[in-house]
Protein backbone atom coordinates (compact mmCIF):
# COMPACT_ATOMS: atom_id res chain seq x y z
CA UNK A 1 0.00 0.00 0.00
CA UNK A 2 1.33 3.54 -1.03
CA UNK A 3 2.31 5.40 1.99
CA UNK A 4 -0.27 8.01 1.54
CA UNK A 5 -2.59 5.62 1.82
CA UNK A 6 -1.44 3.85 5.11
CA UNK A 7 -0.98 7.59 6.25
CA UNK A 8 -4.34 8.60 5.16
CA UNK A 9 -6.43 5.33 6.35
CA UNK A 10 -4.37 6.38 10.30
CA UNK A 11 -5.95 9.34 9.63
CA UNK A 12 -9.54 8.32 9.69
CA UNK A 13 -8.47 5.67 12.35
CA UNK A 14 -7.45 8.56 14.72
CA UNK A 15 -10.68 10.40 13.54
CA UNK A 16 -12.81 8.00 15.13
CA UNK A 17 -10.79 7.74 18.40
CA UNK A 18 -11.00 11.56 19.12
CA UNK A 19 -14.96 11.42 18.91
CA UNK A 20 -16.52 12.37 21.89
CA UNK A 21 -18.59 9.38 23.14
CA UNK A 22 -22.15 10.20 21.54
CA UNK A 23 -25.75 9.58 22.48
CA UNK A 24 -28.18 7.13 21.03
CA UNK A 25 -31.76 8.89 19.71
CA UNK A 26 -34.77 7.37 20.09
CA UNK A 27 -38.14 9.17 20.03
CA UNK A 28 -41.32 10.15 22.24
CA UNK A 29 -44.27 11.09 21.04
CA UNK A 30 -43.35 14.04 18.76
CA UNK A 31 -39.94 14.64 19.95
CA UNK A 32 -36.24 13.27 19.60
CA UNK A 33 -35.08 11.96 23.18
CA UNK A 34 -31.60 10.97 24.10
CA UNK A 35 -33.09 7.47 24.87
CA UNK A 36 -30.60 6.78 28.10
CA UNK A 37 -31.84 9.90 30.03
CA UNK A 38 -35.23 10.74 27.84
CA UNK A 39 -34.39 14.41 27.65
CA UNK A 40 -35.04 15.92 24.72
CA UNK A 41 -32.49 16.07 21.96
CA UNK A 42 -32.91 19.17 19.29
CA UNK A 43 -31.45 18.93 15.89
CA UNK A 44 -30.38 22.58 14.71
CA UNK A 45 -28.26 21.22 11.45
CA UNK A 46 -26.65 22.59 8.24
CA UNK A 47 -27.03 20.44 4.98
CA UNK A 48 -23.44 19.74 3.98
CA UNK A 49 -23.67 18.40 0.42
CA UNK A 50 -21.29 15.28 -0.90
CA UNK A 51 -23.57 13.91 -3.65
CA UNK A 52 -22.35 15.31 -6.87
CA UNK A 53 -20.04 13.78 -9.16
CA UNK A 54 -16.69 13.91 -7.72
CA UNK A 55 -18.16 12.54 -4.65
CA UNK A 56 -16.62 15.23 -1.71
CA UNK A 57 -17.86 16.75 0.60
CA UNK A 58 -17.69 20.52 -1.21
CA UNK A 59 -15.35 22.99 -0.23
CA UNK A 60 -12.40 20.49 0.77
CA UNK A 61 -10.72 22.43 -2.07
CA UNK A 62 -11.21 25.57 -0.61
CA UNK A 63 -10.33 25.12 3.20
CA UNK A 64 -8.82 22.54 5.85
CA UNK A 65 -11.82 20.00 7.20
CA UNK A 66 -11.05 20.73 10.58
CA UNK A 67 -11.40 24.27 9.46
CA UNK A 68 -14.67 23.87 7.94
CA UNK A 69 -16.38 21.45 10.74
CA UNK A 70 -15.23 24.04 13.20
CA UNK A 71 -17.22 26.61 11.04
CA UNK A 72 -20.16 24.70 11.46
CA UNK A 73 -20.11 24.41 15.05
CA UNK A 74 -18.68 28.05 15.84
CA UNK A 75 -22.09 29.33 14.21
CA UNK A 76 -24.30 27.78 16.49
CA UNK A 77 -25.07 24.24 14.52
CA UNK A 78 -25.48 20.94 16.58
CA UNK A 79 -25.89 18.93 13.49
CA UNK A 80 -25.12 18.22 9.86
CA UNK A 81 -27.03 16.74 7.19
CA UNK A 82 -24.43 15.01 5.13
CA UNK A 83 -25.80 14.41 1.89
CA UNK A 84 -24.47 10.83 -0.46
CA UNK A 85 -24.89 8.54 -3.69
CA UNK A 86 -26.17 5.23 -3.20
CA UNK A 87 -23.41 4.16 -6.20
CA UNK A 88 -20.64 5.30 -4.03
CA UNK A 89 -21.47 2.08 -2.07
CA UNK A 90 -22.79 0.10 -4.57
CA UNK A 91 -20.73 -0.25 -7.99
CA UNK A 92 -17.32 -1.38 -7.53
CA UNK A 93 -16.01 1.29 -9.85
CA UNK A 94 -17.16 3.83 -7.18
CA UNK A 95 -16.76 2.73 -4.02
CA UNK A 96 -12.19 2.15 -4.55
CA UNK A 97 -12.56 5.15 -6.54
CA UNK A 98 -9.28 7.42 -4.99
CA UNK A 99 -9.98 11.46 -5.06
CA UNK A 100 -7.27 11.82 -7.22
CA UNK A 101 -9.12 9.69 -9.89
CA UNK A 102 -12.28 10.94 -9.17
CA UNK A 103 -11.21 14.50 -9.85
CA UNK A 104 -9.52 13.88 -13.03
CA UNK A 105 -12.94 12.15 -14.60
CA UNK A 106 -14.06 15.70 -14.86
CA UNK A 107 -10.64 17.36 -15.22
CA UNK A 108 -11.01 19.28 -11.85
CA UNK A 109 -7.31 20.50 -11.82
CA UNK A 110 -7.34 23.42 -9.77
CA UNK A 111 -9.39 21.71 -7.60
CA UNK A 112 -6.83 18.67 -7.11
CA UNK A 113 -4.34 21.11 -6.52
CA UNK A 114 -6.62 23.19 -3.74
CA UNK A 115 -7.08 19.52 -1.80
CA UNK A 116 -3.73 18.81 -2.51
CA UNK A 117 -3.15 22.25 -0.70
CA UNK A 118 -5.50 22.61 2.28
CA UNK A 119 -6.44 18.23 2.46
CA UNK A 120 -3.46 16.88 0.95
CA UNK A 121 -4.01 13.33 3.26
CA UNK A 122 -7.35 12.98 0.87
CA UNK A 123 -6.24 12.90 -2.39
CA UNK A 124 -5.24 8.80 -2.45
CA UNK A 125 -7.87 7.65 -0.31
CA UNK A 126 -10.99 6.13 -1.36
CA UNK A 127 -14.33 8.91 -1.89
CA UNK A 128 -15.54 6.56 1.27
CA UNK A 129 -12.45 7.10 3.37
CA UNK A 130 -12.79 10.54 2.75
CA UNK A 131 -16.35 10.73 3.96
CA UNK A 132 -15.45 8.51 7.10
CA UNK A 133 -13.04 11.32 7.81
CA UNK A 134 -15.08 14.20 7.34
CA UNK A 135 -17.73 12.64 9.53
CA UNK A 136 -14.97 11.88 12.02
CA UNK A 137 -13.96 15.51 12.14
CA UNK A 138 -17.68 16.96 12.73
CA UNK A 139 -17.07 14.49 15.45
CA UNK A 140 -14.75 15.46 17.15
CA UNK A 141 -16.45 19.36 17.14
CA UNK A 142 -19.38 17.48 18.71
CA UNK A 143 -21.46 17.58 16.19
CA UNK A 144 -24.20 14.62 15.20
CA UNK A 145 -24.39 13.81 11.71
CA UNK A 146 -27.15 12.74 9.48
CA UNK A 147 -26.38 10.55 6.34
CA UNK A 148 -28.79 11.73 3.65
CA UNK A 149 -29.50 9.32 0.49
CA UNK A 150 -30.14 11.78 -1.45
CA UNK A 151 -29.36 10.27 -4.92
CA UNK A 152 -28.35 7.09 -6.83
CA UNK A 153 -26.31 8.21 -9.64
CA UNK A 154 -23.66 11.19 -8.43
CA UNK A 155 -25.47 14.37 -9.70
CA UNK A 156 -27.04 17.54 -8.40
CA UNK A 157 -30.35 17.61 -7.45
CA UNK A 158 -33.23 17.63 -8.29
CA UNK A 159 -35.75 17.29 -10.95
CA UNK A 160 -38.66 15.40 -12.45
CA UNK A 161 -36.94 13.66 -15.16
CA UNK A 162 -33.15 13.43 -13.66
CA UNK A 163 -34.03 9.40 -13.28
CA UNK A 164 -33.55 9.85 -9.30
CA UNK A 165 -36.82 10.56 -8.98
CA UNK A 166 -38.42 7.92 -7.47
CA UNK A 167 -38.46 3.37 -7.32
CA UNK A 168 -38.29 2.09 -11.03
CA UNK A 169 -36.72 5.19 -12.73
CA UNK A 170 -33.57 4.63 -14.57
CA UNK A 171 -31.10 5.43 -11.75
CA UNK A 172 -33.22 4.15 -8.90
CA UNK A 173 -33.42 0.17 -8.27
CA UNK A 174 -34.82 -0.76 -5.50
CA UNK A 175 -32.24 -3.43 -4.48
CA UNK A 176 -29.58 -1.26 -5.07
CA UNK A 177 -30.70 0.96 -2.82
CA UNK A 178 -31.15 -1.10 0.00
CA UNK A 179 -27.62 -2.66 -0.79
CA UNK A 180 -26.71 0.92 -0.07
CA UNK A 181 -28.52 1.60 2.96
CA UNK A 182 -27.27 -2.01 4.34
CA UNK A 183 -23.58 -0.67 3.08
CA UNK A 184 -23.78 2.61 5.01
CA UNK A 185 -25.45 1.48 7.62
CA UNK A 186 -22.66 -0.85 8.09
CA UNK A 187 -19.96 1.33 7.88
CA UNK A 188 -20.85 3.31 10.62
CA UNK A 189 -22.14 0.82 13.04
CA UNK A 190 -20.64 2.17 16.14
CA UNK A 191 -19.35 5.43 15.16
CA UNK A 192 -20.46 7.57 17.99
CA UNK A 193 -20.88 10.88 15.47
CA UNK A 194 -23.66 9.33 13.45
CA UNK A 195 -26.94 9.59 15.12
CA UNK A 196 -29.53 8.44 12.24
CA UNK A 197 -29.91 8.12 8.44
CA UNK A 198 -32.45 9.59 5.85
CA UNK A 199 -33.76 6.68 3.69
CA UNK A 200 -34.45 9.38 0.65
CA UNK A 201 -34.20 12.68 -0.59
CA UNK A 202 -37.08 14.50 -2.47
CA UNK A 203 -38.97 11.83 -4.19
CA UNK A 204 -40.46 12.84 -7.29
CA UNK A 205 -41.78 12.32 -10.25
CA UNK A 206 -44.71 10.59 -12.78
CA UNK A 207 -43.81 7.58 -11.11
CA UNK A 208 -45.05 8.36 -8.06
CA UNK A 209 -47.63 5.81 -5.98
CA UNK A 210 -48.67 5.65 -2.44
CA UNK A 211 -48.57 2.09 -2.63
CA UNK A 212 -44.48 1.78 -3.15
CA UNK A 213 -44.05 4.62 -0.94
CA UNK A 214 -45.16 2.64 1.66
CA UNK A 215 -43.88 -0.79 0.74
CA UNK A 216 -39.96 0.46 0.17
CA UNK A 217 -40.04 2.96 3.02
CA UNK A 218 -40.90 0.42 5.00
CA UNK A 219 -38.34 -2.19 3.79
CA UNK A 220 -35.83 0.88 3.64
CA UNK A 221 -36.12 1.65 7.42
CA UNK A 222 -36.36 -2.38 8.23
CA UNK A 223 -33.19 -2.85 6.52
CA UNK A 224 -31.50 0.35 8.23
CA UNK A 225 -32.60 -0.66 11.47
CA UNK A 226 -31.54 -4.81 10.82
CA UNK A 227 -27.88 -3.31 10.13
CA UNK A 228 -27.98 -0.84 13.17
CA UNK A 229 -30.99 -0.47 15.39
CA UNK A 230 -29.02 2.42 17.56
CA UNK A 231 -29.70 4.69 14.16
CA UNK A 232 -33.11 7.01 14.17
CA UNK A 233 -34.51 6.30 10.22
CA UNK A 234 -35.70 9.92 8.57
CA UNK A 235 -38.40 8.86 6.48
CA UNK A 236 -39.35 11.89 3.47
CA UNK A 237 -42.75 12.08 1.85
CA UNK A 238 -43.67 12.89 -1.88
CA UNK A 239 -43.89 15.84 -4.58
CA UNK A 240 -40.11 17.22 -3.83
CA UNK A 241 -40.59 16.24 0.47
CA UNK A 242 -43.79 18.61 0.41
CA UNK A 243 -46.01 15.99 0.99
CA UNK A 244 -47.28 13.73 3.86
CA UNK A 245 -50.67 14.07 4.05
CA UNK A 246 -51.56 10.47 3.40
CA UNK A 247 -50.24 9.53 7.27
CA UNK A 248 -53.65 11.26 8.12
CA UNK A 249 -55.45 8.26 6.27
CA UNK A 250 -53.13 5.51 6.66
CA UNK A 251 -50.07 4.76 9.64
CA UNK A 252 -46.63 4.23 8.78
CA UNK A 253 -46.73 1.59 11.50
CA UNK A 254 -43.39 -1.17 11.53
CA UNK A 255 -43.10 -1.61 15.04
CA UNK A 256 -39.79 0.64 15.41
CA UNK A 257 -41.73 3.65 15.42
CA UNK A 258 -39.64 5.03 18.15
CA UNK A 259 -36.67 5.28 15.53
CA UNK A 260 -38.98 6.88 12.88
CA UNK A 261 -39.06 10.63 12.22
CA UNK A 262 -40.45 11.82 9.47
CA UNK A 263 -39.02 14.65 6.99
CA UNK A 264 -40.14 17.91 4.77
CA UNK A 265 -38.99 20.62 2.91
CA UNK A 266 -40.03 24.22 2.81
CA UNK A 267 -39.22 26.54 0.41
CA UNK A 268 -41.01 29.41 -1.88
CA UNK A 269 -39.69 28.32 -5.60
CA UNK A 270 -42.48 28.86 -7.88
CA UNK A 271 -43.73 32.25 -6.29
CA UNK A 272 -42.52 35.60 -7.65
CA UNK A 273 -41.27 38.43 -5.16
CA UNK A 274 -43.96 40.54 -7.22
CA UNK A 275 -46.39 38.47 -5.78
CA UNK A 276 -45.10 38.31 -2.51
CA UNK A 277 -44.58 42.33 -2.35
CA UNK A 278 -48.02 43.00 -2.94
CA UNK A 279 -50.01 39.96 -0.84
CA UNK A 280 -47.41 39.22 1.93
CA UNK A 281 -50.08 38.68 4.46
CA UNK A 282 -51.74 36.51 2.14
CA UNK A 283 -49.27 34.41 0.85
CA UNK A 284 -47.71 33.80 4.08
CA UNK A 285 -51.00 32.26 5.27
CA UNK A 286 -51.26 30.38 2.43
CA UNK A 287 -47.82 29.09 2.87
CA UNK A 288 -48.82 28.12 6.35
CA UNK A 289 -51.75 26.47 6.11
CA UNK A 290 -49.92 24.25 3.42
CA UNK A 291 -47.69 23.48 5.18
CA UNK A 292 -49.84 22.82 7.98
CA UNK A 293 -51.46 20.53 5.50
CA UNK A 294 -49.27 18.61 4.25
CA UNK A 295 -46.26 17.76 7.27
CA UNK A 296 -47.05 20.36 10.03
CA UNK A 297 -50.48 18.64 11.40
CA UNK A 298 -47.65 15.60 12.41
CA UNK A 299 -46.73 17.26 15.71
CA UNK A 300 -50.40 17.72 16.93
CA UNK A 301 -51.16 15.48 19.86
CA UNK A 302 -53.19 13.65 17.59
CA UNK A 303 -50.37 12.24 14.94
CA UNK A 304 -47.75 13.09 17.54
CA UNK A 305 -44.54 12.06 15.05
CA UNK A 306 -41.51 13.95 15.61
CA UNK A 307 -40.46 16.57 12.35
CA UNK A 308 -37.48 17.30 10.99
CA UNK A 309 -37.27 20.22 8.58
CA UNK A 310 -34.49 19.21 6.51
CA UNK A 311 -34.35 21.77 4.34
CA UNK A 312 -35.49 25.36 3.93
CA UNK A 313 -33.25 28.69 3.24
CA UNK A 314 -32.94 31.48 1.07
CA UNK A 315 -30.80 33.31 -1.63
CA UNK A 316 -28.36 34.82 1.40
CA UNK A 317 -27.25 37.92 -0.60
CA UNK A 318 -30.48 39.60 0.11
CA UNK A 319 -31.41 40.30 -3.19
CA UNK A 320 -34.43 38.12 -3.52
CA UNK A 321 -37.57 39.42 -2.18
CA UNK A 322 -39.49 36.72 -1.94
CA UNK A 323 -37.02 34.46 -0.14
CA UNK A 324 -37.10 37.66 2.61
CA UNK A 325 -40.81 37.65 3.13
CA UNK A 326 -41.14 34.18 3.34
CA UNK A 327 -38.31 33.22 5.43
CA UNK A 328 -39.97 35.63 8.02
CA UNK A 329 -43.38 33.55 7.82
CA UNK A 330 -41.50 30.36 8.51
CA UNK A 331 -39.89 31.79 11.02
CA UNK A 332 -42.79 32.21 12.62
CA UNK A 333 -44.01 28.49 11.82
CA UNK A 334 -41.06 27.02 13.15
CA UNK A 335 -40.54 28.24 15.88
CA UNK A 336 -43.87 28.25 17.09
CA UNK A 337 -44.02 24.45 16.87
CA UNK A 338 -39.84 24.35 18.02
CA UNK A 339 -39.52 21.15 15.44
CA UNK A 340 -35.68 20.44 14.42
CA UNK A 341 -33.99 21.19 11.14
CA UNK A 342 -31.20 21.65 8.60
CA UNK A 343 -30.44 24.46 7.03
CA UNK A 344 -29.56 24.75 2.95
CA UNK A 345 -26.91 24.77 3.04
CA UNK A 346 -23.39 25.12 4.24
CA UNK A 347 -21.50 24.91 1.53
CA UNK A 348 -20.50 28.41 -0.17
CA UNK A 349 -19.38 26.74 -3.63
CA UNK A 350 -19.32 23.32 -5.48
CA UNK A 351 -16.47 21.59 -6.82
CA UNK A 352 -18.52 20.43 -10.07
CA UNK A 353 -21.99 21.17 -10.44
CA UNK A 354 -24.56 20.89 -13.60
CA UNK A 355 -21.42 20.28 -15.83
CA UNK A 356 -19.32 23.58 -14.67
CA UNK A 357 -16.65 23.91 -11.79
CA UNK A 358 -16.38 25.93 -8.96
CA UNK A 359 -20.37 27.08 -9.12
CA UNK A 360 -21.71 29.51 -6.09
CA UNK A 361 -23.90 28.59 -3.93
CA UNK A 362 -26.00 31.89 -3.00
CA UNK A 363 -27.99 30.14 -0.32
CA UNK A 364 -24.44 28.65 1.21
CA UNK A 365 -23.89 29.93 4.68
CA UNK A 366 -20.59 30.52 3.83
CA UNK A 367 -18.89 32.76 1.23
CA UNK A 368 -17.66 31.18 -2.19
CA UNK A 369 -13.70 31.32 -0.95
CA UNK A 370 -15.46 29.92 2.64
CA UNK A 371 -13.46 32.75 4.54
CA UNK A 372 -16.47 34.20 6.50
CA UNK A 373 -19.95 33.49 6.69
CA UNK A 374 -22.01 34.96 3.14
CA UNK A 375 -24.68 37.02 5.56
CA UNK A 376 -23.94 36.91 9.62
CA UNK A 377 -27.37 38.70 10.07
CA UNK A 378 -29.07 35.90 8.57
CA UNK A 379 -27.28 32.99 10.62
CA UNK A 380 -28.06 35.84 13.92
CA UNK A 381 -32.00 35.27 13.17
CA UNK A 382 -31.82 31.89 13.70
CA UNK A 383 -31.54 31.93 17.23
CA UNK A 384 -35.01 31.28 18.19
CA UNK A 385 -34.83 28.23 16.23
CA UNK A 386 -31.23 27.29 17.54
CA UNK A 387 -32.79 27.25 21.15
CA UNK A 388 -34.60 24.36 23.12
CA UNK A 389 -37.77 25.84 24.09
CA UNK A 390 -39.76 23.00 24.67
CA UNK A 391 -39.26 19.86 26.67
CA UNK A 392 -40.23 16.65 26.06
CA UNK A 393 -42.06 15.82 29.08
CA UNK A 394 -44.42 18.40 29.41
CA UNK A 395 -47.55 18.84 27.86
CA UNK A 396 -48.24 22.60 28.51
CA UNK A 397 -46.18 25.72 27.58
CA UNK A 398 -45.55 27.56 30.83
CA UNK A 399 -44.72 31.09 28.99
CA UNK A 400 -44.96 32.50 25.87
CA UNK A 401 -41.62 34.57 24.44
CA UNK A 402 -42.62 37.34 21.88
CA UNK A 403 -40.56 36.92 18.45
CA UNK A 404 -40.11 39.43 16.12
CA UNK A 405 -38.97 37.22 13.10
CA UNK A 406 -38.01 39.96 10.66
CA UNK A 407 -35.23 40.64 12.70
CA UNK A 408 -35.02 37.12 14.58
CA UNK A 409 -34.81 39.28 18.01
CA UNK A 410 -37.34 38.79 20.62
CA UNK A 411 -39.33 41.09 23.00
CA UNK A 412 -37.38 42.37 26.15
CA UNK A 413 -39.00 44.77 29.07
CA UNK A 414 -36.36 47.30 29.89
CA UNK A 415 -35.68 49.13 33.22
CA UNK A 416 -38.02 52.10 32.39
CA UNK A 417 -40.94 49.35 31.32
CA UNK A 418 -39.91 50.26 28.04
CA UNK A 419 -40.34 47.72 25.02
CA UNK A 420 -37.00 46.36 23.41
CA UNK A 421 -35.82 43.59 20.96
CA UNK A 422 -32.75 41.48 22.13
CA UNK A 423 -31.23 38.28 22.13
CA UNK A 424 -33.67 35.03 22.39
CA UNK A 425 -32.43 33.83 25.34
CA UNK A 426 -32.74 36.65 27.34
CA UNK A 427 -36.65 37.50 26.51
CA UNK A 428 -39.05 38.57 28.88
CA UNK A 429 -41.79 36.23 29.09
CA UNK A 430 -45.13 36.76 28.63
CA UNK A 431 -48.77 34.87 30.15
CA UNK A 432 -51.06 32.68 27.85
CA UNK A 433 -53.10 35.51 25.05
CA UNK A 434 -56.53 35.00 24.23
CA UNK A 435 -57.18 36.50 20.94
CA UNK A 436 -59.20 39.91 22.41
CA UNK A 437 -57.55 39.91 25.44
CA UNK A 438 -55.15 41.57 28.21
CA UNK A 439 -50.88 40.93 27.09
CA UNK A 440 -50.04 40.22 30.68
CA UNK A 441 -46.34 39.59 31.91
CA UNK A 442 -45.65 36.17 33.07
CA UNK A 443 -45.57 36.46 37.12
CA UNK A 444 -46.21 40.50 36.85
CA UNK A 445 -49.35 42.62 37.21
CA UNK A 446 -47.80 44.80 34.61
CA UNK A 447 -49.46 44.37 30.86
CA UNK A 448 -48.64 45.59 27.35
CA UNK A 449 -50.07 48.98 26.59
CA UNK A 450 -50.72 50.78 23.35
CA UNK A 451 -48.98 53.78 23.22
CA UNK A 452 -51.04 55.49 19.77
CA UNK A 453 -49.73 56.24 16.41
CA UNK A 454 -45.32 56.10 16.90
CA UNK A 455 -45.32 56.25 20.18
CA UNK A 456 -43.14 53.31 22.71
CA UNK A 457 -45.15 50.69 23.36
CA UNK A 458 -44.45 50.10 27.15
CA UNK A 459 -46.08 47.88 30.00
CA UNK A 460 -48.21 49.48 33.16
CA UNK A 461 -50.12 48.07 35.60
CA UNK A 462 -53.27 49.99 33.86
CA UNK A 463 -54.68 46.84 32.15
CA UNK A 464 -56.87 48.17 29.62
CA UNK A 465 -55.08 47.51 26.55
CA UNK A 466 -56.89 44.62 24.31
CA UNK A 467 -54.90 42.66 21.77
CA UNK A 468 -55.77 41.14 18.68
CA UNK A 469 -54.77 39.09 16.34
CA UNK A 470 -55.30 41.15 12.42
CA UNK A 471 -54.01 40.36 8.89
CA UNK A 472 -54.55 37.01 7.58
CA UNK A 473 -50.75 36.08 8.61
CA UNK A 474 -52.08 35.81 12.16
CA UNK A 475 -48.52 38.04 12.73
CA UNK A 476 -49.71 41.55 13.30
CA UNK A 477 -51.01 42.03 17.12
CA UNK A 478 -53.55 45.40 17.15
CA UNK A 479 -55.16 46.99 20.51
CA UNK A 480 -57.77 50.15 20.70
CA UNK A 481 -56.43 53.49 21.58
CA UNK A 482 -58.75 55.54 24.06
CA UNK A 483 -60.28 56.97 20.33
CA UNK A 484 -61.62 53.79 19.45
CA UNK A 485 -58.35 53.53 16.56
CA UNK A 486 -56.36 50.15 16.43
CA UNK A 487 -52.98 50.33 16.49
CA UNK A 488 -49.97 47.41 15.54
CA UNK A 489 -46.83 46.48 17.35
CA UNK A 490 -43.73 47.52 15.11
CA UNK A 491 -39.91 47.37 15.44
CA UNK A 492 -38.97 51.12 15.34
CA UNK A 493 -37.48 51.88 12.03
CA UNK A 494 -35.44 54.54 13.31
CA UNK A 495 -32.92 51.92 15.75
CA UNK A 496 -34.46 48.55 15.13
CA UNK A 497 -34.05 47.65 18.92
CA UNK A 498 -37.30 49.09 20.52
CA UNK A 499 -41.02 48.69 19.57
CA UNK A 500 -43.66 51.13 18.82
CA UNK A 501 -46.99 51.25 18.32
CA UNK A 502 -48.46 52.57 14.23
CA UNK A 503 -50.98 51.98 12.03
CA UNK A 504 -51.60 48.57 11.36
CA UNK A 505 -49.94 47.90 7.48
CA UNK A 506 -51.94 46.59 5.06
CA UNK A 507 -55.32 45.88 6.97
CA UNK A 508 -57.63 48.64 7.04
CA UNK A 509 -59.83 50.32 9.37
CA UNK A 510 -62.29 47.34 9.79
CA UNK A 511 -59.00 44.99 9.98
CA UNK A 512 -60.00 43.51 6.87
CA UNK A 513 -56.87 42.59 4.75
CA UNK A 514 -56.09 44.92 1.59
CA UNK A 515 -56.01 42.77 -1.54
CA UNK A 516 -53.04 44.31 -2.70
CA UNK A 517 -50.57 46.47 -0.69
CA UNK A 518 -47.67 48.15 -0.87
CA UNK A 519 -46.42 48.44 2.61
CA UNK A 520 -44.17 45.29 4.06
CA UNK A 521 -45.98 43.96 7.10
CA UNK A 522 -42.88 41.97 8.41
CA UNK A 523 -42.14 45.38 10.43
CA UNK A 524 -45.46 44.25 12.48
CA UNK A 525 -44.95 40.73 12.58
CA UNK A 526 -44.94 39.01 15.98
CA UNK A 527 -45.62 35.18 17.30
CA UNK A 528 -45.62 34.60 20.56
CA UNK A 529 -43.78 31.35 21.19
CA UNK A 530 -44.85 28.92 23.79
CA UNK A 531 -41.86 27.60 25.82
CA UNK A 532 -41.45 25.45 28.82
CA UNK A 533 -38.57 25.28 31.72
CA UNK A 534 -35.84 23.26 31.46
Amino acid sequence: MATKAIIGLLFVFLQFATICEAITLSTNSRWIIDQGTGKRVKLTCANWAAHMEPMLPEGLEKKPVSYIASQIAKLGFNCVRLTWATYMFTRPEYVNLKVSESLDRYSLAAAKAGIGKNNAQFLEMSVIDVQKAVVGELGKNNLMVVLDNTVSMPTWCCSDDDGNGFWGDKYFAVDEWLQGLTAVARAYKGNPAVVAMSLRNELRGKGQNLLDWYRYMKAGAQTVHTENPDFLIVVSGTSYDSDLSFLKLTDFEIGINNKIVFEAHWYTFGTGADKWEAQTNNLCADFTKTAQRNYLFLTSQYHAYPLFLSEFGIDQRGTNEADNRYISCLLAAVAEIDIDWALWAFQGSYIFREGKPDVDEAYGVMNFNWDAPRNPGFVDRLQILRQTNQVADSKNPSYYIMLHPQSGQCVQIGNTNNVLLANCKTASRWDQHEDGGLMKLSGSSLCLAVAGDGGAASVSGNCRSKWKYVSSSGLQLAAQDGMGKYFCLEMNGSDHSTVITKKCLCVGDDLRDFSTCADNPEVQWFKLVPANEP
